[in-house]
């Protein structure tokens, strides 16, 4: 018995210098490997959390008014507030498609697409203040290409720039909208400024057509009133006399008695700078109205659509229309008509369609120019470096001209032009050289 439990134990302890032995060999290297491995890991976990880190940092808001942020899979969110319903409804729609093909064109901006909500103004104060305000209370969108008309412009301008939304016009051209005295600090337009337009006319009327006594017809609106004003000041710079400078309501159902009240005045010509419901009243009326025989009949670019032609028919032949010179002659343009023409079954309807595509275009660029990008794809757009950017718009080649924004956010290139309608269509008759 004895003898057996030496003998055991003997064994036992062979068995654990065998044990001990092995542990010291070749098998250990894979443990140490496993620790290596393990501290590689951690290295690689230390240094991605640094990237991380350093890309939360890089993507930090420091702009003064606040950033727009972007998921990495969301679109970038810009609105559009222009007057596409109602009798107006051509002269929006046709800078809306403007919109809509510069976005088409540009595709992503850093792989995130632009998305596009449309709001309605309707073509007055009302309109552009419920479009203003929904799109202010969406922290979203990034900036606006609008308005159509100045009258929404207006108070739309007061409602997003306090939230320091980027809006470009590609059609408000009242003076009072770039005015230092009260102009908006986010305000912007690649539209001509009523002062030269109401000069040109007036130029064309006294020097050209040789005609020294007119009556101007406005209804109240910032773009009616600034553009009859201008003319009426300029034409009487030029020694031109203007014997009735009259407002009419911009939804008026019986003009014969402003225009009765013109025709004792001896006018020449009768310039009503309004829209298209209020201008073609106007163009049927005074073919009616006695003491108007032979009187001169001209309008602006808030009538210059098929519709207007259509409303006012046989009388508006032979009138006078100023706004915008479309002879742009450019590859881009060419590109953009056949474009339009495509995508939308005609020709464009009316003369902003050009201004809108570079206004979307200039806000994209600026985008592009001051977005900042995370490693995730996620972005921040700075709301003050936006409008800094847009500001310092500088020699942007678009279908209008060479695109540089002034200090009180004037950017177009003005190019003004004189159509008269001959056989139911605007056709150019004069070109301002605007100096």
């Amino acid at each position: 018995m004895k003898r057996m439990s030496w003998l055991t134990l003997l064994m036992l302890l062979l068995a654990m210098v065998l044990v001990a032995c092995g542990g010291s060999g070749d098998d250990a290297e894979p443990e140490a490997d496993s620790g290596d491995t393990a501290a590689d890991a951690g290295d690689e976990s230390t240094d991605e959390a640094m990237d991380e880190d350093m890309a939360e940092e890089e993507m930090t808001c420091d702009d003064a008014i606040g950033c727009v942020e972007i998921g990495p899979d969301d679109p970038i969110r810009i609105a559009s507030a222009l007057v596409i319903t109602g009798p107006n409804e051509s002269l929006g729609l046709d800078s809306q498609y403007g919109v809509e093909i510069a976005i088409a064109d540009r595709g992503e901006i850093n792989g995130h697409t632009v998305e596009l909500q449309a709001e309605d103004e309707g073509c007055n104060a009302e309109g552009g203040q419920a479009a203003g305000q929904k799109i202010a209370s969406d922290p979203s969108i990034v900036g606006v290409i609008g308005t159509s008309c100045s009258g929404a412009g207006v108070p739309m301008s007061q409602i997003v720039c306090a939230e320091g939304i980027a809006m470009i016009s590609p059609s408000n051209t009242a003076p009072v909208l770039t005015d230092p005295e009260t102009r908006q600090s986010c305000y912007f337009r690649t539209a001509h400024n009523d002062k030269i337009q109401g000069r040109a006319m007036a130029e064309y009327v006294y020097n050209e057509l040789g005609l020294t006594k007119a009556a101007v017809v406005h209804d109240g609106d910032p773009y009616t009133e600034g553009l009859a004003s201008v003319f009426r000041d300029s034409f009487t710079e030029l020694g031109g006399e203007v014997v009735a400078f009259e407002a009419e309501a911009a939804d008026a159902t019986n003009v014969e008695p402003l225009l009765t009240s013109i025709a004792a005045s001896g006018p020449e010509i009768i310039y009503y700078p309004v829209f298209i419901p209020l201008g073609s009243l106007i163009t049927k009326t005074a073919r009616e109205i006695d003491g108007l025989e032979g009187v001169v009949l001209a309008a602006a670019d808030g009538v210059q659509s098929p519709d207007f032609i259509d409303a006012s028919g046989d009388a508006a032949e032979g009138m006078y229309v100023s706004g915008p010179d479309l002879g742009f002659g450019n590859d881009i343009y060419t590109t953009f008509l056949e474009t339009y023409q495509t995508e939308y079954g005609t020709e464009p309807t009316a003369p902003f369609h050009a201004h809108a595509f570079d206004a979307t275009n200039m806000l994209l660029n600026a985008i592009e120019q001051v977005a900042q990008v995370g490693a995730d794809g996620s972005m921040l757009i700075g709301r003050q470096a936006l409008l800094d950017a847009l500001g310092s718009t500088s020699g942007l080649e678009g279908i209008t001209g060479s695109i540089t924004c002034d200090e009180n956010g004037d950017c177009a290139d003005p190019q003004i032009a004189v159509s008269q309608v001959q056989d139911g269509s605007f056709t150019a008759v004069w070109n301002y050289e605007n100096e």
